[in-house]
């Protein structure tokens, strides 16, 4: 059994990603935990030091969280009716995004963070800012995240772009294997070289992969070319359904989303996007 974190502000944006979550894994048995991490409006030094409850607010607010995850559960209820194999928890916290996220990967065994991020002004595409950054630089679990307005398609394609520096058998991408497997979706490795032979130790991650996915993928070699710039010109001639990455930080990944500033990169991506951490 799969358990998926869906952290939630009860957007519409949100609801967006919920979706395509609940149509991802249809016929996976899974726990779909539903979290809002909430903040009062009134919040300064004193609130913290002092008790909440003597203001008034914190009962109001968090049964205010919580109608609105029980609203969104009968929501999900409504729109795709009865799955035996899906169930969902409620979770509303006083608590920062992140630190939610992170807490609750522990404390309910969290395989996946599925999330929506909004897309740029009149296009449906994504465009990471610091939050986006800061959740796939911080949390320590496989994330995916949704651009707005995406509409669920099949996975027939996955497109998984690596240096080939990364040890695949210790890093957390079961998740992809599964997700490849129930979907028989065909998984492109792209590995952007610099006209040198693969080294050694790429060698052996190459056979790894090939060990875990049962040689069930495609490699592709681009030569001499940025990597975002090669991304963009594999999903221009190919359909596409899902990116996948793993978060390494030593090298391509971290090149890729934090060498520019940390506001607004300038990368954008029009399909579902899964980082992965590499231990």
């Amino acid at each position: 059994m799969k358990n998926i974190l869906l952290p939630t502000d009860f957007s519409e944006n949100s609801w967006n990603a919920i979706t395509y979550a609940i149509q991802l894994f249809q016929e996976d048995t899974c726990t779909f935990h539903l979290f809002n991490a909430y903040t009062p409006v009134v919040y300064d030094v004193s609130y913290v030091l002092i008790s909440p409850a003597q203001y008034g607010l914190g009962d109001v607010i968090r049964n205010t969280a919580q109608k609105n995850l029980n609203d969104l559960k009968n929501k999900i209820k409504a729109t795709f009716g009865e799955n035996p194999k899906h169930s969902f928890e409620t979770l509303a916290r006083f608590e920062t995004l992140v630190m939610g996220i992170k807490e609750l990967i522990d404390e309910r065994q969290i395989d996946l963070v599925i999330m929506g991020t909004k897309g740029a002004t009149g296009a449906k595409e994504v465009l990471f800012g610091s939050n986006t950054v800061q959740v796939f630089s911080d949390i320590h679990a496989p994330v995916m995240a949704i651009p707005s307005h995406y509409d669920y398609q099949p996975l027939r394609h996955i497109l998984f772009p690596s240096d080939l520096e990364v040890e695949f058998i210790k890093s957390k991408v079961q998740i992809l294997k599964d997700i490849a497997i129930s979907h028989e979706a065909q998984l492109h490795v792209m590995h952007v070289s610099t006209g040198y032979d693969l080294t050694e130790e790429k060698q052996q991650n190459k056979a790894a992969l090939k060990v875990l996915f049962n040689d069930a993928f495609v490699f592709h070699d681009y030569e001499n070319m940025d990597i975002a710039d090669a991304i963009n010109k594999f999903q221009d001639a190919n359909p596409i359904q899902l990116l996948a990455m793993v978060n390494n930080k030593r090298s391509f990944f971290e090149n890729l989303f934090f060498k520019n500033t940390i506001n607004q990169i300038g990368f954008h991506l029009k399909i579902p996007f899964l980082v992965m951490p590499s231990r």
